[in-house]
């Protein structure tokens, strides 16, 4: 039997409801008043000698920087971390203050989401009270580039006696790296799969196709089928994630993409297949709508062989193996492709907004302070999400070891993609979620999925024509 289905509620009344759009802006050249340098927090210590910051010119510099005048200067940095991982940041923040030889103070304001932040920053470019550097999301940056009000930080990373060192942007994954920023923090959305169930069913490997995804999934299925009791028919498979990240994901696993680089492409017959085949899975009762709010528990209860979600809920789902008193072994593995298998990071970007030279640099100056291995490292063993670069790797080892699936994310790294970089890709993600909510609310037939693209495709031309 079909389990009862669960719909993620839409935003609006519209047949495909919008989440309220991001609010983008500019930034205005101007300085926040100065404040105290904060204390270091209890408990921490202070960097070693050797990851100090030190400054040791053997070539001149090129951004016209006099080195003296960086002395004093005080930066305002906005973010939106919030629980551990801005109490981390507030930490390192502390370090810097306490240590650069430039005498430079960062003062941290957070406000715990991007849409709270994207506010924030309206008001603050409409009162000309703008940070010197935000944390913010691709898609925000690149509106307040638009309109000529983000610093480029090319000059930066290349400068001889402040830039990054040798081969260090080369340590960084190519997907990282967008249009406007520098990375801050990046996460993915893996596909949760049962090892120890897949073997019993006859699979020795991960599926590397979307066929072999389904020929496991409808297997799992299968296996409730083939018991006495008719109400677990449902079972099984794969547990239907709307999420816009698992959409987009599965659209380039078929490869399917959104947009040429200046506009939407929502309508192309790769796009259309991975459609059909998600809704094809649901159909043939290899995949299923779950009713509870995780989908672990399911997972760890063996009736799904896979859940999609965050590389941050990986510890929800050890969690719920535990509860469930389960010994299955289990990973993360990215989305099966056509003709590769696909991942899709996603977090937010350092964006320096124009300010003083000496308040530029002094924020490019923090930057790469954050970016050094060893902040790096620490990052990851706090939040359990990716590392920004190949050398923190070296210094996570007991990490690594105590935590084989983030171990086997990590090592998808090479078939990252990027999210379309466009302002507008804020507001248009969501229609990905809204449009799958939308077939599955209405069971809408696999003939009828073309309407969906069509929807989303006109929706999509008008946001993106929006300011």
């Amino acid at each position: 039997m079909k389990r009862p289905l669960r719909i993620q509620t839409l935003r609006l009344p519209a047949v495909f409801g919008l989440l309220t759009a991001l609010l983008l802006s500019a930034c205005a050249p101007a300085s926040l008043g100065a404040t105290s340098t904060p204390s270091l927090p209890a408990g921490t210590t202070a960097p070693a000698a050797d990851e100090t910051p030190t400054l040791t010119p053997t070539a001149q510099p090129t951004l016209g920087v006099d080195p003296a005048s960086l002395r004093g200067i005080s930066l305002q940095v906005w973010h939106a971390f919030g629980g551990e991982t801005a109490q981390l940041f507030d930490e390192h923040v502390a370090l810097f203050n306490a240590y650069n030889e430039w005498g430079l103070t960062v003062t941290p304001t957070g406000y715990g989401d991007y849409l709270t932040l994207a506010k924030a920053m309206q008001s603050a470019i409409e009162t000309g009270q703008t940070p010197h550097l935000v944390i913010a999301l691709p898609e925000q940056a690149l509106g307040w580039q638009s309109l000529g009000l983000t610093v480029d930080l090319a000059p930066y990373r290349r400068d001889p006696v402040y830039g990054l060192e040798a081969g260090a942007a080369e340590d960084f994954p190519a997907a990282f790296w967008t249009e406007t920023g520098f990375p801050a923090q990046r996460s993915a959305r893996y596909l949760f799969y049962n090892q120890t169930w897949a073997r019993e069913l006859g699979f020795s490997n991960p599926p590397q196709t979307p066929d072999e995804f389904r020929q496991q999934a409808c297997a799992a299925n299968a296996a409730f089928r083939a018991d006495p009791n008719p109400q677990n028919d449902g079972y099984g498979g794969w547990i239907v994630d709307t999420h816009w990240q698992t959409t987009y994901s599965w659209l380039l696993a078929f490869g399917g993409e959104v947009s040429d680089g200046s506009a939407y492409t929502f309508r192309t017959d790769p796009n259309l297949a991975a459609l059909e085949f998600i809704k094809g899975l649901y159909d043939d009762a290899c995949a299923w709508l779950n009713t509870a709010d995780s989908p672990y528990p399911a997972f760890a209860e063996r009736k799904a062989l896979f859940v999609s979600g965050d590389l941050g809920e990986a510890p929800l789902a050890a969690l719920a193996m535990q509860n469930a008193a389960s010994s299955d072994e289990w990973t993360l593995i990215p989305f099966p492709g056509v003709e590769k298998s696909v991942l899709v990071p996603y977090g937010p970007d350092y964006t320096i907004l124009c300010s003083g030279e000496g308040e530029q640099l002094a924020a490019w100056l923090f930057i790469r302070w954050m970016a050094a291995p060893e902040r790096q490292a620490r990052w990851v063993e706090t939040t359990g999400l990716l590392p920004l670069r190949a050398a923190a790797l070296d210094l996570i080892g007991p990490y690594r070891a105590a935590f084989p699936q983030w171990e086997a994310a990590v090592s998808a790294l090479p078939l990252a993609e990027r999210t379309p970089q466009l302002a507008s890709w804020g507001r248009v993600r969501y229609l990905l979620e809204d449009g799958l909510n939308y077939v599955f609310l209405v069971n809408l037939p696999r003939q009828d999925l073309p309407s969906v693209l069509e929807e989303i495709q006109s929706m999509a031309d008008e946001l993106s024509a929006q300011p």
